[in-house]
C-alpha cells in the first residue's frame, strides 16, 4: 500500500484522483482519532457514556443545541480533557519527530529517541529527583517545574553534542546515528548512578518517571507541548519537498538544490525540540514514534506532503488509546502508558527487523 500506482499519473484526473484518496485517508484518521478521544473522557473511575461525553464536549460550543449535566462536563473538561489533548500533541509530536528523524537518518528503524534525547531527559528528571534541586535552584523554581525544565535542558544536551560533533565529522547518517548512540550510553550510565546513589524513594520515583505518564497533564503543560508543536510544525512543512528529494539519496538531493547537511542538522535540532516537550513532561514513552511514521507510510506513502500529517493523527491515536487502556486494562490500577506503547511497538519493531526492505530508504 505505500508504493503508488504509475496509472495514478497518467493523466491530470489520475493525480487529482490520488490526491482526492489520500485527503479521504487522511479525514479517516481524524475521524478515528476523535471517536478514541470520546471514548477516552468516558472512561475512568466515575461513569460518563460515550454519548454522555459526546455532549458534554460540544455543549461548551453549543449549548443551545447539545445538552449536557453539570457533573458530566465537569468531569470531562476539568479532569479528563487535558489528559486527552495532551496524548494528542504528544503523541503527534513524537510521530512527526519519527518522521524527521527516520528521513534526515535513512534508517526505517530511527525514531525520536535515536540521538539519546530519552536517555539526557532521563538523566536531567533523575538529577533534580536525587538531589531534591540543585544549585539552590528549588527555592526560586517549584521543584515540580525545576524537574521539567531540567529534563528539557538535558533532553536537547545529546543533540547540541552530536551538532559539535558533525562539525567536525561532517552530517552524514551514520556519523549521526554512532554519535547519538554514544549519547545515550553517556547519560545512561549518569541515570545509573543516580539511580545507585539515590535512596528507595528517589529510585520509585525515577522508574516510574521514566515509565511515561499523563497523569500530570493540565492546561498549562498541555498548552506549553501544543506550542512547541505548532511552532516546529511550521518548519517542517516547509521542508517536506527536501524531505521528499532526501528519499532519492544525498547527490540526487544536492543536485536539486537541498542543502543536505544543512536541512539534516535543522531537522535534528526541530525533531529533539518537540521531543524533548513531550518527554519532559510526560517521562518516556517509548515506540510511538517508530509506530506511527511506519503505519501511516503502509497506508498513505511515502510522500512527505500525506506523510507528516498522517503520522501526526496515527501517533495521536496510538498514544490516546493506549493511555485509554492503561487506565482501564486492571481498573481502578492506573499503568504507565508507556508500558502499553513498549507493547505495542515491541513487535512492530521485530518485525522491521525482520522483514525490512531496502526500497525508499
Amino acid at each position: 500500500m505505500g508504493t503508488e500506482h504509475t496509472n495514478y499519473w497518467d493523466s491530470e484526473d489520475g493525480y487529482a484522483s490520488y490526491v482526492q484518496q489520500k485527503y479521504l485517508l487522511l479525514f479517516g484518521c481524524i475521524v478515528i482519532l476523535i471517536v478514541a478521544s470520546i471514548a477516552s473522557l468516558s472512561a475512568g473511575s466515575k461513569a460518563v457514556g460515550f454519548f454522555e461525553a459526546f455532549n458534554a464536549v460540544l455543549n461548551r460550543f453549543f449549548p443551545s443545541v447539545f445538552s449536557s449535566g453539570d457533573i458530566e462536563s465537569t468531569i470531562v473538561w476539568h479532569l479528563r480533557m487535558p489528559r486527552v489533548f495532551m496524548g494528542i500533541v504528544a503523541g503527534a509530536a513524537l510521530a512527526v519527530a519519527g518522521v524527521v528523524m527516520q528521513n534526515i537518518l535513512k534508517n526505517p528503524l530511527a525514531s525520536p529517541y535515536t540521538l539519546g534525547v530519552a536517555s539526557g531527559a532521563g538523566f536531567g528528571a533523575a538529577l533534580v529527583i536525587v538531589t531534591g534541586g540543585f544549585l539552590g535552584l528549588q527555592v526560586i523554581i517549584p521543584e515540580e517545574w525545576l524537574l521539567v525544565v531540567s529534563a528539557f535542558v538535558f533532553a536537547l544536551a545529546p543533540a547540541f553534542l552530536i551538532i559539535g560533533i558533525t562539525k567536525m565529522k561532517g552530517s552524514d547518517s551514520a556519523t549521526l546515528i554512532l554519535a547519538g548512540i554514544a549519547m545515550m550510553y553517556l547519560f545512561s550510565a549518569g541515570l545509573s548512578l543516580l539511580q545507585y546513589v539515590g535512596d528507595e524513594s528517589d529510585v520509585t520515583a525515577i522508574v516510574y518517571w521514566l515509565f511515561g505518564s499523563l497523569g500530570k497533564a493540565d492546561w498549562l503543560n498541555t498548552g506549553i507541548v501544543a506550542l512547541v508543536l505548532l511552532v516546529m510544525l511550521i518548519p517542517v512543512l516547509k521542508w517536506i519537498w527536501d524531505f521528499n528529494a532526501l528519499m532519492l539519496g544525498d547527490e540526487t538531493a544536492s543536485s536539486l538544490g537541498v542543502d543536505v547537511e544543512k536541512i539534516r542538522i535543522k531537522g535534528m535540532i526541530v525533531a529533539s525540540l518537540m521531543t524533548a516537550a513531550a518527554v519532559s513532561f510526560l517521562g518516556t514513552i517509548g515506540f510511538i514514534g517508530l509506530v506511527a511514521p511506519h503505519i501511516a507510510r503502509m497506508i498513505f506513502g511515502t510522500d512527505h506532503r500525506f506523510l507528516i500529517p498522517s503520522s501526526a493523527v496515527i501517533g495521536a491515536v496510538i498514544l490516546v488509546a493506549s493511555d485509554t487502556a492503561a487506565r482501564t486494562v486492571i481498573y481502578p490500577e492506573v499503568l504507565p502508558v508507556g508500558i502499553l506503547t513498549s507493547f505495542l511497538g515491541v513487535p512492530l519493531f521485530l518485525y522491521l527487523i525482520i522483514k525490512r526492505r531496502k526500497r525508499n530508504w
